[in-house]
């Protein structure tokens, strides 16, 4: 009796599962960050495979502001029906409640689905800049201290949290200037606004090998394949230990049924297998990543707890 009582009360959602897989109304991923950076381009590569994958559209919603914040807030009250989603970042699901004193979402109001991509930070300068490498840029910084700026995509975003770990292991004084997006930054950083940016490699890549931007260190634990030649900041800088890897993931609100959380999963298992993408993602020096959901929830915790330390010691808090 407790068994088909069981499978009775499972029948619904189970029955909801195929409908929800292979057509209704359109889903939307809601992305935290302005179109035109990172975070959108690997959006877009994931709205198109996803729809692919589960068979009805998936389209982009970009909600930009507070680090993200905005547009998890959107994502949590989202409906519960696999029809909204969210590409959660590094800082919307480890490090913003580390940060911000107040959010406008709870980090457990979102659920995990899947981890699906990591990649590095770069250290960026204008061609012409006077800094030869990363190592003169920091000697530069100590004779000057607080007259050399550094861009990021918004206070507490990985790019931030990134410049101010470079600031805490040199013993160096930056002046941090936030943007909208990495985008903007990358434009304000060739008009000579600020002195060096911190990005996200992707949206970076193309000006790197174009010429228009000069690159001084990748922020990754070892150097990355998309720019062999380019040192990681440990290397450049003789920090040992520095590391700052940016990721994304997707997410679904709380109250998203299980099996329905498992189609997606599965999609993104599946997207993250085509040669294609992972071709893609080479390009742009982004590792694939994957797993089940609770693995996805474990990284989370893990990456809250090994930023802890640093935004603590470097005393960083956004109100």
């Amino acid at each position: 009796m407790e068994v088909g009582r069981r499978t009775a009360l499972a029948l619904p959602w189970l029955c909801a599962a195929p409908a929800f897989a292979q057509g209704g109304r359109p889903a939307r991923l809601i992305v935290p960050f302005p179109a035109g950076g990172t975070t959108d381009l690997l959006a877009r590569l994931t709205t198109d495979r996803l729809a692919a994958r589960l068979g009805h559209p998936v389209v982009v919603e970009n909600r930009a502001g507070a680090a993200g914040g905005v547009a998890a807030a959107e994502a949590a009250r989202g409906d519960a029906d696999g029809s909204t989603l969210f590409l959660a970042s590094i800082g919307t699901a480890a490090t913003n409640p580390l940060v911000y004193r107040h959010l406008p979402y709870r980090t457990e109001d979102l659920a995990e689905v899947a981890a699906l991509f990591a990649l590095p930070n770069v250290a960026t300068v204008a061609p012409r800049a006077p800094f030869p490498d990363l190592a003169g840029f920091i000697a530069a910084a100590r004779e000057k201290p607080g007259a050399l700026s550094f861009g990021s995509s918004g206070a507490g975003s990985s790019l931030h949290l990134t410049g101010e770990m470079l600031k805490h292991r040199a013993g160096i004084d930056l002046l941090h200037v936030p943007y909208r997006g990495g985008g903007q930054m990358l434009t304000e950083l060739l008009a000579g606004r600020i002195d060096i940016a911190f990005g996200n490699l992707p949206t970076a890549i193309g000006m790197i090998r174009d010429g228009t931007l000069r690159a001084l260190a990748v922020t990754g634990p070892r150097r990355n394949p998309a720019l062999p030649d380019i040192p990681t900041v440990a290397e450049a800088a003789n920090l040992s230990g520095f590391a700052a890897t940016v990721w994304f993931g997707l997410q679904v609100p709380r109250a998203t049924p299980a099996p329905v959380v498992e189609r997606l999963n599965e999609a993104a298992q599946a997207m993250l297998a085509e040669p294609a993408v992972r071709a893609r993602l080479a390009e742009l020096g982004v590792e694939p990543m994957g797993g089940s959901p609770a693995d996805f929830s474990r990284f989370v915790q893990d990456e809250a707890a090994a930023w802890r330390p640093v935004i603590t010691g470097a005393g960083i808090s956004v109100e």
